[in-house]
């Protein structure tokens, strides 16, 4: 990693019920804000509720306080609201440019969040992530152009799950926009994106969701597609390309997206240890349902408050 680097690890949201007792103490919401208590162990926050509704400003701005009263190195992600990068009924139908309905009202509204963010040095990223159905196509590359017009002014990544992005016309487009291209690992399953370690702006992302082949598309249930903890092996494969990742970027933001019973909280600590080279600190929480985790605290540091 040059001088200038940095790599920030952390998790896809935090708001998860499945969490406390595990991530967290049992009703931490009514002694610390789950974001106060996070910033203690983990780099960065991908902010994942901006996908389904649109961060309130005051939101934002309370975000940034508790992390930075523990943490002032710390940065928050945040992913762009669906109204720009789904069909309203993605579930049932393929999302294209001809299906997106992203209008004035949400990019007014998107843009006030954003900025509640950004305005305290805090904003990383924001992730624009588009599903395996959007494909390469003149009329979807035209959509996303206008995207990264409308957004311009904030560091955008763009996530693209089909193969047919995955190309040098696509990398070199990145490139002259100065957009980030996110670099996933996902079940490798029919025209997926496979994991990569392109950078093509000053910034650079990883997005971990979880190899669940049988679950991917099958279940009922999506904590299913998002039940996977990575193994050593799998993990020091991603950190190899993290670490040619972050040659040539100034940041770059590691998340782990496999959330389900706190999952993303252990890999994204076993992962910044191996960045670092060195133990972390590990919430006490996480330690007894995970012994994982012994092999990495540090001794002294295992505790509800770090």
């Amino acid at each position: 990693m040059g001088e200038t680097s940095q790599i920030y690890v952390g998790t896809a949201g935090w708001s998860y019920k499945d969490w406390e007792g595990i991530v967290y103490p049992a009703q931490i919401k009514k002694s610390q804000h789950p974001v106060e208590y996070l910033a203690r162990y983990i780099d960065v926050l991908e902010i994942n509720t901006s996908f389904y509704g649109h961060i309130k400003p005051e939101w934002g701005k309370l975000w940034c306080r508790k992390a930075r009263a523990v943490n002032p190195q710390f940065m928050f992600t945040a992913k762009l609201n669906r109204a720009f990068t789904h069909s309203p009924m993605a579930v049932v139908e393929s999302t294209s440019a001809d299906t997106i309905r992203g209008g004035d009202e949400d990019e007014r509204l998107a843009k006030e969040g954003l900025e509640s963010v950004a305005a305290e040095g805090m904003l990383g990223a924001v992730l624009a992530q588009f599903p395996i159905s959007f494909k390469n196509t003149n009329a979807n590359r035209d959509h996303l152009d206008s995207v990264i017009e409308r957004f311009k002014h904030f560091p955008l990544v763009v996530e693209v799950r089909h193969n047919s992005w995955t190309n040098e016309g696509t990398l070199r487009y990145f490139i002259q926009k100065g957009v980030a291209f996110c670099n996933i690992d996902q079940p490798n399953l029919g025209k997926a994106v496979l994991p990569s370690e392109h950078v093509t702006s000053s910034m650079a992302y990883v997005r971990l969701h979880g190899r669940n082949y049988d679950q991917w598309f099958d279940s009922d249930s999506r904590n299913d597609r998002y039940n996977y903890l990575y193994t050593d092996p799998e993990l020091r494969g991603w950190k190899t390309r993290i670490d040619a990742i972050a040659e040539k970027a100034q940041k770059t933001f590691v998340i782990a997206n496999n959330h389900f019973e706190g999952k993303a909280a252990v890999n994204a600590l076993q992962l910044k240890s191996m960045i670092l080279g060195r133990s972390v600190r590990v919430p006490e929480m996480l330690l007894k349902k995970y012994w994982e985790l012994g092999e990495i605290a540090e001794a002294g540091t295992v505790d509800g408050l770090g």
